[in-house]
C-alpha cells in the first residue's frame, strides 16, 4: 500500500538532488574531438565487467556484454514520446537526459564503449573494491544485464545506473552514490536536509520480474 507522505518526501529529495547537480547535467557533453580521439583497450574488458566512468560530480556505470557493447541505464524523455527505435537508439543528449530524469523514464540500453564513455577514462570493476562485496560470476552478471534490457522507471534515489549494475554484479541493488549525495545536502543548496527514507513500496526494485510488474501497473 502506498504511503503518500513517504512518496512526497522521496519526490522532494529527488528534485533537490536534480537541482544540486543541474550545472553538471547542463554543462554539455565532453568535447566531441576528445571522444573521437580516445582509444579504449576493449580487448582488456571481459564480459560481465562493470565499467565505471567518473565525472566531476557523479559516476556513470555499465555492464560490458562483449563485442564492444555496454548495457547501461539512461534517462531519456524521448522514450515517452515515440516508439521509433531509430530515434531513441541515438546517443542520448543532455536535454533528453535531464527531461528523462524529471519524467522518471529511462531504458537499459546497449551502446558501444565509445558512446558509453564519451571520451572519459574507464575504471573496471572498481565497485568490487570500493564496496568490498563478492561479485557473481561474470557470465551471470552479463545475463542479468541482458534480461533487464528495455524501458524502466527511473529514480535518482531508488533506480539509477548504479542500482542496475550493483544488482547485476552483486545481486543487491544499492547506490552509495545516491546516499552520499543526500548526506552532503547542505542548507544552502538543498534547504534543511532530511534523513533518507526507506524505499517506498511503490518504487521499482531492480529485478526483471519486479520491473515488468511495475511497468504493467503504471
Amino acid at each position: 500500500m502506498k504511503n503518500p507522505m513517504l512518496e512526497a518526501v522521496s519526490l522532494v529529495l529527488e528534485k533537490l538532488l536534480l537541482i544540486s547537480n543541474f550545472k553538471l547535467f547542463s554543462s554539455g557533453a565532453p568535447v566531441e574531438d576528445k571522444a573521437r580521439n580516445t582509444f579504449y583497450e576493449i580487448n582488456s574488458f571481459l564480459r560481465g565487467d562493470v565499467l565505471e566512468v567518473p565525472r566531476t560530480h557523479l559516476t556513470h556505470y555499465g555492464i560490458y556484454l562483449g563485442d564492444n557493447r555496454v548495457a547501461h541505464m539512461m534517462p531519456d524523455i524521448l522514450l515517452a514520446l515515440t516508439d521509433d527505435k531509430e530515434l531513441t537508439q541515438k546517443v542520448v543528449s543532455n536535454k533528453r537526459l535531464i527531461l528523462g530524469v524529471i519524467g522518471r523514464v529511462a531504458s537499459i540500453r546497449v551502446d558501444t564503449v565509445e558512446d558509453f564513455a564519451y571520451g572519459a577514462d574507464i575504471l573496471v570493476n572498481h565497485l568490487d573494491r570500493s564496496l568490498k562485496k563478492k561479485a557473481l560470476l561474470n557470465e551471470e552478471v552479463a545475463r542479468r544485464a541482458e534480461k533487464l534490457l528495455g524501458m524502466t522507471p527511473y529514480s535518482l534515489l531508488w533506480n539509477n545506473c548504479e542500482h542496475f549494475v550493483t544488482y547485476c554484479r552483486f545481486g543487491t541493488a544499492i547506490s552509495p552514490q545516491a546516499d552520499k549525495d543526500i548526506s552532503k545536502c547542505t542548507v544552502k543548496e538543498c534547504g534543511n536536509a532530511v534523513p533518507l527514507p526507506a524505499m517506498p513500496e511503490s518504487c521499482p526494485v531492480i529485478a526483471a520480474d519486479v520491473i515488468r510488474v511495475s511497468i504493467q501497473r503504471s
